[in-house]
């Protein structure tokens, strides 16, 4: 079934009288950093025509509207992935609802294990750039009416939106690197010769989500930051141990007052933009 954007776009302008220009998704290990957020509406997943259902532990599968100081902020709790099976459409749909309700900015977070030697357990890292090799593109099919076929990727992540970034990272006390995301479809970690290949290819930390939100958000006009919780030495690692879905959530857990401070001073700086 083919859902319109529009349709739940205006289901959720009748409900909420909240009009917010930032939107973030909370990926694992950030579920619990909105402890900041003043919520005015919470809406589950499957209120939502369109919505895909979320499956992994640590992904409440919300939208909640509300505000941080003032400022609003519409809130994705939550997100489905490629590796559960459903289509790059589908999962990026979400996104698109956000761009009709208005929302201007999106920033994306996410866990994602560390590459790059430097990086440790608990380290963020602001995206610069990312690597597609999920398998699968969110633009491939029908041409959308009024929207890019052919979408410039040349600063995916909005320069402007790095700094507002930093700048709430070094309020919210947050070792922050800058680096490039690469992205695989999973669910299984990855061995030591991807790790070898995708460290030559330039790759900083890696993940399994984000990226095709970020496509989208770029073709619906959106400026994109992305934010990356390293929860782990990337899979393959000898020094790593044996990897599982749990000890990731643990160390999102153990941020979680660090992720909501920085959630809260992104919105508010980012709010300050341009005055």
């Amino acid at each position: 079934m083919i859902f319109d954007p529009k349709i739940t776009a205006a289901l959720l302008r009748k409900e909420t009288g909240l009009r917010p220009a930032l939107g973030m998704v909370l990926g694992s290990g950030f579920q619990q950093a909105i402890t900041h957020l003043e919520v005015a509406r919470e809406f589950a997943y499957g209120q939502l025509p369109g919505f895909p259902t979320v499956g992994v532990t640590g992904h409440a599968g919300k939208l909640v509207v509300g505000t941080f100081d003032n400022v609003p902020v519409l809130v994705l709790k939550g997100r489905t992935h490629y590796y559960e099976g459903v289509e790059m459409e589908r999962l990026t749909f979400p996104v698109r609802v956000l761009a009709e309700l208005g929302i201007r900015t999106l920033l994306l977070t996410n866990a994602a294990g560390a590459v790059n030697r430097l990086y440790r357990s608990g380290d963020f890292m602001a995206l610069t750039d990312h690597i597609n090799f999920m398998g699968a593109n969110p633009l491939r099919g029908p041409a959308l009416p009024g929207l890019p076929r052919f979408v410039d990727l040349t600063r995916v992540y909005d320069r402007r939106m790095l700094k507002v970034a930093q700048m709430a990272a070094k309020k919210s006390k947050l070792r922050l690197h800058t680096g490039v995301y690469l992205a695989v479809s999973g669910p299984n970690y990855e061995t030591p010769a991807e790790i070898r290949a995708f460290r030559r290819l330039g790759a900083d930390a890696i993940g399994m989500s984000t990226v095709p939100e970020a496509i989208v958000a770029r073709q619906c006009g959106l400026a994109v930051a992305g934010i990356s919780c390293i929860t782990n030495k990337a899979g393959g690692d000898e020094k790593a141990g044996v990897l599982v879905h749990q000890d990731v959530l643990a160390m999102g857990e153990s941020k979680k007052d660090e992720m909501a401070r920085f959630l809260k001073a992104f919105a508010v700086h980012h709010a300050n933009l341009g005055k």
